[in-house]
């Protein structure tokens, strides 16, 4: 038999750690490059651009859409390296802390 009021504790417990870990996402940052490094491109764990750098040699008109292209191919891939992130981050604040109960949806209880 569950003891639910432990459960509940491990509940509530897990709420304050993914409640912390998504406000310390802003903290976190990863970088994409496109075009050999002539373009980089860093975001947060909110998946908000925080910088962007651009080598010079791409300033003429000339290259306008190589640019383009190498931007947003940057901004896409530190799009996706922070997701990975704050997923690794997400799942290691929670490991552990709840029990495994079959039929129990502990997602819907943690966002909730």
């Amino acid at each position: 038999m569950f003891d639910m009021m432990k459960i509940m504790g491990q509940i509530k417990e897990a709420q304050s750690k993914i409640k912390s870990a998504q406000e310390n996402l802003v903290n976190m940052t990863a970088s994409g490059e496109a075009g050999a490094g002539l373009v980089k491109a860093v975001v947060n764990g909110k998946k908000m651009l925080v910088d962007l750098i651009i080598d010079d040699s791409l300033n003429g008109p000339e290259d306008a859409e190589m640019r383009k292209d190498l931007i947003i191919a940057a901004v896409n891939k530190a799009s996706e390296a922070v997701e990975e992130q704050a997923k690794q981050v997400m799942k290691e604040s929670t490991e552990g802390l709840l029990p495994n109960i079959p039929g129990l949806d502990i997602g819907s209880i943690l966002n909730g």
